[in-house]
């Protein structure tokens, strides 16, 4: 090359620090860990029971004994945490959800079976009505729409008895206004001073939630009207950071943003502004996205979901819930299934 043509080029070459693997990981900025998966985890009645769910491909319903070997097998491959939700006998759905209040109810039996098996493992549990209700929402209807603070005296009463369990984190997904500062009073009043509330701040009213819905049985039982006068309109942000803000001065310990790859821009923003940590969850609709197109041949599996995990931490996610946890752990720590 010629000194001419030479001087022509600039002596920034960004693609030097890209030249090899090594280079590449060396000056990556985001990097996903083990450490940043929870895996959501939904518990049925029964004893060896793996049922599939249809439209999550690779997902099961699990007996608690199965669940405990999820567990250990999790624990085992770093993942810090698991997130629980009951597939509720029909028979125990009421109009106010009353097997939530039940101490003896599945999520509280499989928390004490995990937390006696791997106790240095974590439990997060949904406090929200929408899996022992016969109609599918998340709280208590009066004159045809769910009623805020009825709503929440139910919730408070449904994240003591989860704490009392064993509970490590409680995660109020019904996103009623005021619940957290309700919650965290009462954890403190009742002693549980080191529970953690994982609030779900910012959870979107989403056409993303298909897949959960048929795999804990609430899918046909919400009528017309949805989920909308509760959770959040899809086109906003700014009451995004509204609703974390609250729930942070309530006392939540962690915010989280659902569903979470139509909403990065959401997760940044609120990363910018609270002082919690952020989690996202890589929704039921997302995985099944990312899973079924695999499956046809569309791009690598494993690729993808790293790569839409890495994206999540680059727009500030402290971890992710995904149901591609397990999978993902063993291929970052090298290990076959």
């Amino acid at each position: 090359m010629s000194g001419q043509a030479l001087g022509s080029y600039p002596t920034t070459r960004l693609r030097r620090s890209r030249a090899a693997d090594w280079r590449r990981r060396l000056v990556r900025e985001s990097v996903l860990t083990p450490n940043d998966l929870v895996l959501p985890l939904f518990v049925i009645e029964g004893s060896g029971v793996r049922e599939p769910v249809a439209s999550l491909p690779g997902v099961a319903r699990l007996s608690i004994d199965e669940a405990v070997k999820t567990a250990k097998e999790a624990h085992g491959l770093g993942i810090p945490a698991l997130a629980l939700f009951p597939v509720v006998e029909p028979a125990l759905k009421d109009d106010v959800g009353t097997d939530a209040l039940n101490p003896d109810n599945l999520v509280c039996r499989a928390v004490k079976a995990m937390k006696a098996a791997v106790p240095d493992i974590g439990i997060i549990c949904d406090v929200a009505l929408d899996p022992y209700t016969t109609h599918g929402h998340d709280g208590l209807i009066i004159d045809g729409d769910v009623a805020n603070d009825p709503t929440v005296d139910v919730l408070t009463r449904q994240a003591l008895l989860l704490a009392e369990a064993g509970c490590d984190v409680v995660a109020p997904s019904d996103m009623m206004d005021g619940r957290i500062g309700a919650i965290r009073k009462a954890l403190e009043g009742a002693g549980n001073v080191n529970t953690m509330i994982l609030s779900y701040a910012v959870k979107y009213a989403s056409s993303f939630y298909g897949p959960f819905r048929d795999a804990v049985g609430s899918k046909g039982a919400l009528g017309v009207k949805g989920k909308h006068t509760y959770q959040m309109d899809f086109g906003n942000v700014d009451e995004a950071l509204r609703e974390a803000a609250f729930d942070v001065a309530e006392g939540a310990d962690l915010i989280m943003v659902k569903p979470g790859m139509p909403y990065l821009d959401v997760i940044a923003a609120v990363k910018a502004q609270v002082n919690v940590p952020v989690l996202a969850y890589q929704v039921s609709g997302e995985y099944a996205m990312i899973a079924v197109s695999a499956a046809a041949g569309a791009f690598d599996k494993a690729a993808a979901f790293h790569e839409s995990l890495v994206g999540f931490k680059r727009a500030g996610a402290s971890a992710i819930l995904t149901y591609a946890a397990l999978d993902v752990a063993r291929a970052l720590t090298g290990r076959a299934s």
